[in-house]
């Protein structure tokens, strides 16, 4: 039988939870983080059983029920819930399949972008000097440019597709993540562990992937979210310009670009793809403030 001495049972009860349950409890008292984050669990099951809960094919037509309106409006059927598009598509299934595209793009984007501009970060940041100059001019070059204007230059000449879209998207937005690391790491280098782990040779490989990279991982998190969220809105506009993924796969952009002409008459054609566009930016932008907020040491105390 062990016996906890009192003055071990006091110290332990004055020190507090551990910064993972005081992160958690700091996350579950945001209300509004967990809503957004229950809107992306929603998103991501729409996703994934896209094929099981939308009702028809995206792309089956039928002219004689085009732009037919929702079920609630006069006219409406209870076979097309959110009504049908200009060529008898039904909405419902063709915004539940544009989650797929949004998700994905966002995701693959942001990882690459994280990816490079990590790598970036944490070589410039550690080594300084020479790599450090080079990579934060080619990052002040990049910068120069509207991200969304270098985008369409790019894909402008590459072509329009699913992966080219991804690949452009995380090239355009390495830059954000290289300066932060970059910062991070430059107040690291010079901490004892560091130092210790040099006198004994630990070589700078080693050094940045056990010791630097897992003390940048926090604000990478909170970056990475919100380039998501950006990474959505950048797919949609692509689309909606004729550059983004293919006319045959369905995004929310291309729906967008579809309904603008009948915002007059068919307003649901352009609304619903819209709102999905919104709701799920405006979730992943609070789940990356509420990631922030986690991430300050600050926060648990509030």
């Amino acid at each position: 039988m062990t016996v906890t001495s009192p003055a071990v049972a006091a110290a332990a009860a004055t020190a507090g939870p551990s910064p993972r349950t005081a992160a958690l409890r700091t996350l579950l008292r945001n209300r509004l983080a967990v809503a957004a984050l229950a809107v992306l669990a929603i998103m991501l099951i729409l996703a994934v059983l896209a094929p099981l809960i939308a009702p028809y094919d995206p792309n089956t037509q039928d002219l004689l029920l085009r732009l037919q309106p929702p079920a609630w409006q006069s006219g409406g059927s209870g076979a097309h819930l959110l009504g049908t598009d200009q060529l008898g598509r039904d909405m419902l299934s063709r915004v539940i399949y544009g989650t797929r595209v949004s998700l994905l793009v966002g995701a693959g984007a942001a990882l690459l972008a994280g990816v490079i501009g990590t790598a970036a970060g944490l070589a410039s940041g550690y080594f300084g000097g020479g790599p450090d100059r080079v990579l934060m001019r080619i990052a002040d070059v990049q910068l120069a440019f509207p991200a969304i204007l270098l985008a369409l230059a790019i894909v402008g000449f590459l072509g329009s597709g699913l992966w080219y879209v991804i690949l452009v998207l995380g090239f355009t937005g390495w830059v954000s993540y290289a300066r932060v690391v970059r910062s991070e790491v430059m107040s690291l280098r010079s901490r004892d562990f560091i130092t210790e782990a040099r006198a004994i040779g630990v070589t700078d490989s080693v050094i940045m992937r056990r010791h630097l990279l897992p003390n940048v991982m926090a604000p990478l998190a909170t970056i990475a979210t919100l380039h998501v969220a950006a990474a959505i809105v950048a797919e949609a506009s692509l689309s909606y310009l004729g550059l983004g993924v293919p006319k045959e796969t369905v995004t929310w952009g291309s729906m967008l670009a579809d309904g603008q002409l009948y915002l007059g008459t068919s307003w649901w054609v352009a609304v619903f793809p819209g709102i999905a566009l919104m709701i799920t930016s405006l979730a992943v932008n609070i789940t990356g403030d509420a990631l922030r907020d986690v991430a300050d040491p600050k926060a648990y105390r509030r």
